[in-house]
Protein backbone atom coordinates (compact mmCIF):
# COMPACT_ATOMS: atom_id res chain seq x y z
CA UNK A 1 0.00 0.00 0.00
CA UNK A 2 1.18 3.61 -0.64
CA UNK A 3 1.50 5.45 2.19
CA UNK A 4 -1.12 8.48 2.02
CA UNK A 5 0.99 11.86 0.78
CA UNK A 6 1.11 14.54 3.29
CA UNK A 7 -1.58 17.27 3.71
CA UNK A 8 -2.41 19.76 1.57
CA UNK A 9 -1.74 22.17 4.68
CA UNK A 10 2.14 20.53 5.30
CA UNK A 11 2.96 21.14 1.92
CA UNK A 12 1.67 24.47 0.58
CA UNK A 13 4.20 27.24 -0.60
CA UNK A 14 4.49 29.69 1.56
CA UNK A 15 4.23 33.82 1.29
CA UNK A 16 7.98 34.11 1.43
CA UNK A 17 8.90 31.56 -1.70
CA UNK A 18 6.60 33.70 -3.39
CA UNK A 19 8.07 37.00 -2.28
CA UNK A 20 11.23 35.78 -3.38
CA UNK A 21 10.07 35.35 -7.09
CA UNK A 22 8.40 38.05 -7.49
CA UNK A 23 11.99 39.84 -6.30
CA UNK A 24 14.34 37.77 -8.55
CA UNK A 25 11.93 38.30 -11.74
CA UNK A 26 11.87 41.91 -10.93
CA UNK A 27 15.65 41.94 -10.73
CA UNK A 28 16.14 40.48 -14.15
CA UNK A 29 13.18 42.80 -15.84
CA UNK A 30 15.09 45.93 -14.50
CA UNK A 31 14.01 49.18 -12.71
CA UNK A 32 12.49 51.20 -15.41
CA UNK A 33 10.15 48.33 -15.89
CA UNK A 34 6.68 46.78 -15.20
CA UNK A 35 5.60 43.46 -14.74
CA UNK A 36 2.12 42.57 -15.59
CA UNK A 37 0.15 39.30 -15.22
CA UNK A 38 -3.52 38.82 -15.08
CA UNK A 39 -5.43 35.78 -13.12
CA UNK A 40 -7.31 33.61 -15.20
CA UNK A 41 -10.62 34.40 -16.20
CA UNK A 42 -13.75 32.21 -15.05
CA UNK A 43 -15.17 30.58 -18.34
CA UNK A 44 -18.61 28.92 -18.70
CA UNK A 45 -19.38 25.66 -19.67
CA UNK A 46 -22.90 26.29 -20.98
CA UNK A 47 -25.64 28.84 -19.78
CA UNK A 48 -24.88 29.73 -15.99
CA UNK A 49 -22.12 26.59 -15.80
CA UNK A 50 -18.89 27.73 -14.94
CA UNK A 51 -15.88 25.49 -15.69
CA UNK A 52 -13.93 24.19 -12.38
CA UNK A 53 -11.82 27.26 -11.72
CA UNK A 54 -8.13 26.82 -11.97
CA UNK A 55 -5.52 29.54 -11.57
CA UNK A 56 -2.87 30.47 -14.38
CA UNK A 57 -0.01 28.87 -13.51
CA UNK A 58 2.24 32.35 -14.31
CA UNK A 59 0.20 33.90 -12.32
CA UNK A 60 -0.18 31.30 -8.88
CA UNK A 61 3.56 30.77 -9.62
CA UNK A 62 3.78 34.80 -8.17
CA UNK A 63 1.09 35.32 -6.42
CA UNK A 64 -0.09 32.05 -4.94
CA UNK A 65 -3.84 33.66 -5.16
CA UNK A 66 -6.36 31.40 -6.06
CA UNK A 67 -9.24 33.86 -7.07
CA UNK A 68 -10.18 35.32 -10.53
CA UNK A 69 -10.48 38.74 -11.39
CA UNK A 70 -7.15 39.61 -10.27
CA UNK A 71 -4.07 41.67 -11.33
CA UNK A 72 -0.34 41.70 -10.36
CA UNK A 73 1.47 44.57 -11.01
CA UNK A 74 5.01 44.64 -10.10
CA UNK A 75 6.79 47.38 -9.84
CA UNK A 76 10.62 47.14 -9.17
CA UNK A 77 12.00 50.18 -6.67
CA UNK A 78 8.55 51.72 -6.06
CA UNK A 79 9.13 53.25 -2.69
CA UNK A 80 5.30 52.19 -1.60
CA UNK A 81 5.84 49.01 -1.83
CA UNK A 82 7.10 46.48 -5.60
CA UNK A 83 4.27 43.86 -5.28
CA UNK A 84 0.83 45.40 -6.05
CA UNK A 85 -2.41 43.12 -6.56
CA UNK A 86 -5.37 44.08 -7.69
CA UNK A 87 -8.32 41.77 -6.33
CA UNK A 88 -12.46 41.46 -5.80
CA UNK A 89 -12.66 43.58 -2.50
CA UNK A 90 -15.68 41.92 -0.04
CA UNK A 91 -19.14 41.83 -1.61
CA UNK A 92 -21.71 40.59 0.68
CA UNK A 93 -24.52 40.35 -2.42
CA UNK A 94 -21.62 38.51 -4.48
CA UNK A 95 -20.82 36.28 -1.61
CA UNK A 96 -24.14 35.08 -0.78
CA UNK A 97 -23.42 33.02 -4.14
CA UNK A 98 -20.49 32.37 -4.73
CA UNK A 99 -18.45 32.41 -1.15
CA UNK A 100 -16.50 34.82 0.78
CA UNK A 101 -13.12 36.71 -1.08
CA UNK A 102 -9.97 37.32 0.04
CA UNK A 103 -10.34 41.30 -0.32
CA UNK A 104 -7.46 43.49 -0.31
CA UNK A 105 -6.61 43.69 3.46
CA UNK A 106 -5.95 39.47 3.13
CA UNK A 107 -4.08 39.86 0.10
CA UNK A 108 -1.55 42.12 2.10
CA UNK A 109 -1.02 40.11 5.38
CA UNK A 110 -1.88 36.52 4.28
CA UNK A 111 -0.59 36.68 0.32
CA UNK A 112 2.31 38.98 1.20
CA UNK A 113 1.85 41.42 -1.20
CA UNK A 114 2.93 44.89 -0.18
CA UNK A 115 0.01 46.82 -1.28
CA UNK A 116 -3.62 45.99 -2.59
CA UNK A 117 -6.51 47.56 -4.21
CA UNK A 118 -10.11 46.90 -5.64
CA UNK A 119 -10.02 45.27 -8.83
CA UNK A 120 -12.54 48.29 -9.76
CA UNK A 121 -10.17 50.72 -9.28
CA UNK A 122 -7.48 49.57 -11.51
CA UNK A 123 -8.36 51.63 -14.57
CA UNK A 124 -7.98 54.61 -12.26
CA UNK A 125 -4.65 53.14 -10.35
CA UNK A 126 -2.43 51.46 -12.52
CA UNK A 127 -1.84 53.72 -15.51
CA UNK A 128 -0.06 55.95 -12.99
CA UNK A 129 2.09 53.31 -11.42
CA UNK A 130 3.06 52.54 -15.08
CA UNK A 131 3.89 56.55 -16.29
CA UNK A 132 8.08 56.51 -16.83
CA UNK A 133 8.85 52.82 -16.96
CA UNK A 134 10.99 52.18 -20.16
CA UNK A 135 8.74 48.69 -20.68
CA UNK A 136 6.02 46.39 -19.77
CA UNK A 137 6.51 43.10 -19.34
CA UNK A 138 3.54 40.88 -20.33
CA UNK A 139 1.75 38.01 -22.09
CA UNK A 140 -0.04 40.38 -25.04
CA UNK A 141 -1.70 38.25 -26.95
CA UNK A 142 -3.04 35.18 -24.30
CA UNK A 143 -5.94 37.32 -23.38
CA UNK A 144 -8.21 39.68 -25.74
CA UNK A 145 -9.74 41.26 -23.11
CA UNK A 146 -6.89 41.88 -21.05
CA UNK A 147 -4.89 43.06 -23.86
CA UNK A 148 -7.37 45.50 -24.43
CA UNK A 149 -7.60 46.85 -21.10
CA UNK A 150 -3.68 46.86 -21.31
CA UNK A 151 -4.02 49.41 -24.26
CA UNK A 152 -6.64 51.16 -22.40
CA UNK A 153 -3.85 52.08 -19.94
CA UNK A 154 -1.54 53.60 -22.63
CA UNK A 155 -4.11 55.59 -23.92
CA UNK A 156 -4.95 57.23 -20.79
CA UNK A 157 -1.27 57.68 -20.17
CA UNK A 158 -1.30 60.00 -23.73
CA UNK A 159 -4.04 61.30 -22.43
CA UNK A 160 -2.84 62.95 -19.12
CA UNK A 161 -2.41 66.50 -19.02
CA UNK A 162 0.84 67.43 -20.26
CA UNK A 163 1.18 63.79 -21.96
CA UNK A 164 2.55 61.26 -19.27
CA UNK A 165 5.36 59.02 -20.29
CA UNK A 166 3.98 55.89 -22.07
CA UNK A 167 6.47 53.06 -22.18
CA UNK A 168 8.43 52.66 -25.46
CA UNK A 169 8.47 48.55 -25.22
CA UNK A 170 6.10 45.84 -24.97
CA UNK A 171 8.40 43.02 -24.08
CA UNK A 172 6.90 38.90 -23.54
CA UNK A 173 7.01 37.95 -20.00
CA UNK A 174 7.81 34.59 -20.98
CA UNK A 175 11.10 35.24 -21.74
CA UNK A 176 11.82 36.19 -18.23
CA UNK A 177 9.98 33.91 -16.35
CA UNK A 178 9.90 30.40 -17.87
CA UNK A 179 13.20 30.42 -17.28
CA UNK A 180 12.79 30.36 -13.89
CA UNK A 181 10.08 27.99 -13.60
CA UNK A 182 11.88 25.28 -15.33
CA UNK A 183 14.22 25.14 -12.06
CA UNK A 184 12.33 23.56 -9.18
CA UNK A 185 12.56 24.65 -5.25
CA UNK A 186 12.47 22.74 -2.46
CA UNK A 187 8.84 23.16 -1.63
CA UNK A 188 7.60 22.45 -5.31
CA UNK A 189 9.54 19.24 -5.22
CA UNK A 190 7.89 17.67 -2.48
CA UNK A 191 4.27 18.95 -4.16
CA UNK A 192 5.67 17.37 -6.80
CA UNK A 193 6.42 14.04 -5.00
CA UNK A 194 3.02 14.44 -2.77
CA UNK A 195 1.43 14.54 -6.75
CA UNK A 196 3.13 11.79 -7.90
CA UNK A 197 2.21 9.53 -5.22
CA UNK A 198 -1.53 10.48 -5.25
CA UNK A 199 -1.02 9.61 -9.22
CA UNK A 200 0.60 6.42 -8.30
CA UNK A 201 -2.12 5.61 -5.90
CA UNK A 202 -4.63 5.87 -8.41
CA UNK A 203 -2.95 4.03 -10.99
CA UNK A 204 -2.52 0.74 -9.00
CA UNK A 205 -6.25 1.27 -7.86
CA UNK A 206 -7.38 1.07 -11.59
CA UNK A 207 -5.37 -1.77 -12.30
CA UNK A 208 -7.90 -3.43 -9.73
CA UNK A 209 -10.72 -2.66 -11.26
CA UNK A 210 -9.32 -3.26 -14.91
CA UNK A 211 -11.29 -6.51 -15.51
CA UNK A 212 -12.46 -8.11 -18.72
CA UNK A 213 -16.30 -7.40 -19.39
CA UNK A 214 -16.03 -3.39 -17.68
CA UNK A 215 -15.69 -0.45 -19.45
CA UNK A 216 -12.87 2.05 -19.92
CA UNK A 217 -15.29 4.75 -17.88
CA UNK A 218 -15.23 2.58 -14.62
CA UNK A 219 -11.54 2.54 -14.72
CA UNK A 220 -11.66 6.16 -15.34
CA UNK A 221 -13.90 6.76 -12.87
CA UNK A 222 -11.71 4.58 -10.23
CA UNK A 223 -8.94 7.35 -10.76
CA UNK A 224 -10.54 10.29 -10.37
CA UNK A 225 -11.71 8.64 -6.82
CA UNK A 226 -8.84 8.39 -5.56
CA UNK A 227 -7.35 11.86 -7.55
CA UNK A 228 -10.22 13.49 -5.39
CA UNK A 229 -10.43 11.70 -1.97
CA UNK A 230 -6.77 12.38 -1.42
CA UNK A 231 -7.44 16.44 -1.93
CA UNK A 232 -6.39 16.43 -5.84
CA UNK A 233 -7.75 16.79 -9.47
CA UNK A 234 -7.00 15.12 -12.34
CA UNK A 235 -4.12 17.07 -14.31
CA UNK A 236 -5.31 16.01 -17.91
CA UNK A 237 -8.43 14.67 -18.60
CA UNK A 238 -7.34 10.92 -18.25
CA UNK A 239 -6.57 8.34 -21.01
CA UNK A 240 -7.99 5.08 -20.69
CA UNK A 241 -7.10 3.52 -24.08
CA UNK A 242 -8.32 -0.67 -24.20
CA UNK A 243 -7.11 -2.65 -27.45
CA UNK A 244 -6.69 -0.88 -30.72
CA UNK A 245 -8.23 2.59 -28.86
CA UNK A 246 -4.12 2.71 -27.26
CA UNK A 247 -3.18 3.59 -31.22
CA UNK A 248 -4.75 6.85 -30.84
CA UNK A 249 -2.39 9.04 -29.02
CA UNK A 250 -4.42 11.76 -27.42
CA UNK A 251 -7.75 8.97 -26.94
CA UNK A 252 -10.39 10.69 -24.98
CA UNK A 253 -13.52 9.06 -25.39
CA UNK A 254 -12.87 6.03 -22.62
CA UNK A 255 -16.56 4.42 -23.39
CA UNK A 256 -15.46 1.06 -24.79
CA UNK A 257 -15.54 -2.41 -23.13
CA UNK A 258 -12.32 -4.20 -21.79
CA UNK A 259 -12.04 -7.18 -23.54
CA UNK A 260 -9.71 -10.37 -22.34
CA UNK A 261 -6.82 -10.52 -24.84
CA UNK A 262 -6.51 -6.84 -25.23
CA UNK A 263 -4.12 -4.29 -23.24
CA UNK A 264 -5.37 -1.33 -21.34
CA UNK A 265 -3.15 1.59 -21.68
CA UNK A 266 -3.66 4.11 -18.75
CA UNK A 267 -1.97 7.88 -18.78
CA UNK A 268 -3.23 9.65 -15.91
CA UNK A 269 -1.90 12.26 -13.57
CA UNK A 270 -3.05 13.93 -10.53
CA UNK A 271 -2.97 17.72 -9.84
CA UNK A 272 -2.08 19.26 -6.11
CA UNK A 273 -2.14 22.81 -5.44
CA UNK A 274 -1.47 23.49 -9.48
CA UNK A 275 1.64 21.09 -9.69
CA UNK A 276 1.45 18.14 -11.77
CA UNK A 277 2.40 14.48 -12.04
CA UNK A 278 2.31 12.65 -15.28
CA UNK A 279 1.91 8.35 -15.61
CA UNK A 280 1.46 6.06 -18.77
CA UNK A 281 1.22 1.90 -17.90
CA UNK A 282 0.14 -0.49 -20.45
CA UNK A 283 -0.79 -3.67 -18.90
CA UNK A 284 -3.38 -6.89 -19.85
CA UNK A 285 -6.68 -7.00 -19.03
CA UNK A 286 -6.58 -10.80 -18.85
CA UNK A 287 -3.91 -10.52 -16.17
CA UNK A 288 -1.18 -12.20 -19.02
CA UNK A 289 0.67 -10.61 -22.08
CA UNK A 290 0.34 -12.44 -24.88
CA UNK A 291 3.74 -13.06 -27.05
CA UNK A 292 3.55 -10.06 -29.28
CA UNK A 293 2.27 -8.04 -26.66
CA UNK A 294 4.99 -8.54 -24.34
CA UNK A 295 7.37 -8.99 -27.34
CA UNK A 296 6.19 -4.66 -27.82
CA UNK A 297 6.28 -4.11 -24.01
CA UNK A 298 9.89 -5.44 -23.92
CA UNK A 299 10.80 -3.14 -26.45
CA UNK A 300 9.76 -0.22 -25.17
CA UNK A 301 10.79 -0.80 -21.19
CA UNK A 302 14.10 -0.97 -22.50
CA UNK A 303 13.72 2.05 -24.75
CA UNK A 304 12.62 3.92 -21.50
CA UNK A 305 15.14 2.55 -19.33
CA UNK A 306 17.82 3.28 -21.34
CA UNK A 307 16.80 7.27 -21.92
CA UNK A 308 16.18 7.41 -17.81
CA UNK A 309 19.74 6.84 -18.17
CA UNK A 310 20.07 9.83 -19.78
CA UNK A 311 18.18 12.03 -17.37
CA UNK A 312 21.18 13.47 -15.55
CA UNK A 313 23.13 16.97 -15.11
CA UNK A 314 25.35 17.50 -18.22
CA UNK A 315 23.33 15.56 -20.83
CA UNK A 316 21.14 17.69 -23.39
CA UNK A 317 17.58 17.21 -23.18
CA UNK A 318 17.22 15.52 -26.48
CA UNK A 319 19.59 12.53 -25.68
CA UNK A 320 16.55 10.25 -24.02
CA UNK A 321 14.85 10.26 -27.11
CA UNK A 322 17.56 9.94 -29.50
CA UNK A 323 18.39 6.64 -27.00
CA UNK A 324 14.89 5.40 -27.15
CA UNK A 325 14.50 5.94 -31.22
CA UNK A 326 17.77 3.43 -31.24
CA UNK A 327 16.33 1.18 -29.36
CA UNK A 328 13.20 1.15 -30.81
CA UNK A 329 14.01 1.12 -33.93
CA UNK A 330 16.60 -2.06 -33.06
CA UNK A 331 13.80 -3.83 -31.55
CA UNK A 332 11.31 -3.18 -34.47
CA UNK A 333 13.71 -4.43 -36.99
CA UNK A 334 14.45 -7.71 -34.52
CA UNK A 335 10.71 -8.31 -34.42
CA UNK A 336 10.21 -7.49 -38.39
CA UNK A 337 8.19 -4.74 -38.34
CA UNK A 338 10.56 -2.82 -39.94
CA UNK A 339 12.67 -4.10 -42.69
CA UNK A 340 16.47 -3.58 -42.61
CA UNK A 341 18.88 -2.22 -40.14
CA UNK A 342 18.40 0.22 -37.34
CA UNK A 343 20.07 2.92 -38.70
CA UNK A 344 18.62 3.09 -41.62
CA UNK A 345 15.36 3.13 -40.17
CA UNK A 346 16.34 5.94 -38.02
CA UNK A 347 18.02 8.00 -41.05
CA UNK A 348 14.83 7.99 -43.28
CA UNK A 349 12.24 8.00 -39.95
CA UNK A 350 10.44 4.83 -40.63
CA UNK A 351 10.45 4.07 -37.46
CA UNK A 352 7.80 6.75 -37.31
CA UNK A 353 5.38 4.86 -38.17
CA UNK A 354 4.97 3.10 -34.94
CA UNK A 355 6.78 6.04 -32.50
CA UNK A 356 5.03 9.52 -34.21
CA UNK A 357 5.99 11.25 -30.72
CA UNK A 358 8.73 12.61 -28.32
CA UNK A 359 10.10 10.93 -25.68
CA UNK A 360 9.38 13.14 -23.05
CA UNK A 361 8.44 17.07 -21.92
CA UNK A 362 8.56 19.46 -19.10
CA UNK A 363 6.65 18.79 -16.05
CA UNK A 364 5.91 21.52 -12.94
CA UNK A 365 2.53 23.92 -12.84
CA UNK A 366 1.64 22.58 -16.48
CA UNK A 367 1.90 18.78 -17.17
CA UNK A 368 3.43 20.08 -20.56
CA UNK A 369 5.55 22.85 -18.71
CA UNK A 370 7.06 25.79 -19.96
CA UNK A 371 10.86 26.01 -20.41
CA UNK A 372 13.05 26.15 -24.07
CA UNK A 373 13.75 22.89 -25.28
CA UNK A 374 16.64 24.47 -27.12
CA UNK A 375 19.67 26.94 -26.25
CA UNK A 376 21.79 28.57 -28.79
CA UNK A 377 20.39 26.61 -31.40
CA UNK A 378 21.56 23.20 -29.63
CA UNK A 379 19.38 20.93 -27.02
CA UNK A 380 18.94 22.06 -23.91
CA UNK A 381 21.94 20.55 -20.65
CA UNK A 382 19.89 19.28 -18.15
CA UNK A 383 20.41 20.73 -14.60
CA UNK A 384 19.47 19.82 -11.40
CA UNK A 385 15.99 20.34 -10.05
CA UNK A 386 14.62 20.21 -13.44
CA UNK A 387 11.85 18.11 -14.03
CA UNK A 388 10.38 15.84 -17.29
CA UNK A 389 8.78 12.99 -18.47
CA UNK A 390 10.36 10.11 -20.05
CA UNK A 391 7.87 8.51 -21.72
CA UNK A 392 8.70 5.99 -24.87
CA UNK A 393 5.55 3.98 -26.66
CA UNK A 394 4.87 1.83 -30.05
CA UNK A 395 1.60 1.71 -31.40
CA UNK A 396 0.87 -0.17 -34.47
CA UNK A 397 -2.04 0.60 -36.13
CA UNK A 398 -5.21 -1.90 -36.81
CA UNK A 399 -5.41 -1.35 -40.62
CA UNK A 400 -1.52 -1.44 -41.14
CA UNK A 401 -0.96 -4.09 -43.51
CA UNK A 402 2.62 -4.20 -43.78
CA UNK A 403 2.37 -6.49 -40.68
CA UNK A 404 1.07 -9.85 -39.78
CA UNK A 405 -2.20 -9.78 -37.96
CA UNK A 406 -1.32 -10.68 -34.86
CA UNK A 407 0.60 -7.50 -34.28
CA UNK A 408 -2.00 -4.83 -35.15
CA UNK A 409 -3.99 -2.72 -32.60
CA UNK A 410 -1.24 -2.65 -29.88
CA UNK A 411 -0.48 0.39 -28.54
CA UNK A 412 2.01 0.41 -25.44
CA UNK A 413 3.52 3.45 -23.42
CA UNK A 414 5.31 3.53 -20.53
CA UNK A 415 5.77 6.89 -19.00
CA UNK A 416 7.42 8.29 -15.45
CA UNK A 417 7.90 11.42 -13.67
CA UNK A 418 11.83 12.49 -12.93
CA UNK A 419 13.46 14.78 -11.54
CA UNK A 420 17.62 15.81 -12.25
CA UNK A 421 19.39 15.62 -9.50
CA UNK A 422 22.87 16.82 -8.44
CA UNK A 423 24.20 13.39 -9.25
CA UNK A 424 21.57 11.91 -11.27
CA UNK A 425 17.86 11.50 -11.36
CA UNK A 426 15.04 10.77 -9.19
CA UNK A 427 12.25 8.91 -10.56
CA UNK A 428 9.41 10.04 -8.97
CA UNK A 429 6.42 7.55 -9.95
CA UNK A 430 8.57 4.41 -9.98
CA UNK A 431 5.91 2.70 -7.16
CA UNK A 432 3.83 1.83 -10.04
CA UNK A 433 5.58 -1.45 -11.23
CA UNK A 434 6.11 -1.92 -14.90
CA UNK A 435 8.43 -4.74 -15.69
CA UNK A 436 6.25 -7.16 -17.24
CA UNK A 437 6.41 -9.85 -14.40
CA UNK A 438 6.04 -7.54 -11.81
CA UNK A 439 2.77 -6.24 -13.53
CA UNK A 440 1.53 -10.31 -14.29
CA UNK A 441 2.42 -10.85 -10.25
CA UNK A 442 -0.23 -8.07 -9.29
CA UNK A 443 -3.18 -8.73 -11.46
CA UNK A 444 -2.78 -12.24 -10.42
CA UNK A 445 -3.16 -10.96 -6.61
CA UNK A 446 -6.03 -9.26 -8.05
CA UNK A 447 -7.66 -11.95 -9.68
CA UNK A 448 -6.92 -14.40 -6.43
CA UNK A 449 -8.68 -11.97 -4.30
CA UNK A 450 -11.48 -11.11 -6.07
CA UNK A 451 -12.16 -15.39 -6.16
CA UNK A 452 -11.74 -15.58 -2.20
CA UNK A 453 -14.55 -12.94 -1.71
Amino acid sequence: MIPSAPTLAALAIGPDEFARRRRQLMQMAGEDAVLLVAAAPERMRNADAAWPYRQDSDFHYLAGFPESDAVLALLPGRRHGEAVLFCREHDPARERWHGQSIGTERAVADYGMDDAFPIEDIDDILPGMIEGRGRVYCHFGREPAFDAQLLGWMRRLRQLRGGGVVPKEFVALGHLLHDLRLYKSRAELKLMRASAAIAVEAHLAAMQVAAPGRHEYEVEAELLRVMRSRGAVPAFPPIVAGGANACVMHYQSNRAALRDGELLLIDAGAELDCYASDISRTFPVGGRYSREQRALYEVVLAAQLAAIDEVRPGRPFGAAHTTAVRVLAEGLCELGLLRGAADAVIADGSYRRYFPARTGHWLGLDVHDVGDYRVGGESRLLEADMVLTVEPGLYVPPDDHSVAERWRGIGIRIEDDVAVTRDGNEVLTAAVPKEAEAIEALLAARVALSRSS
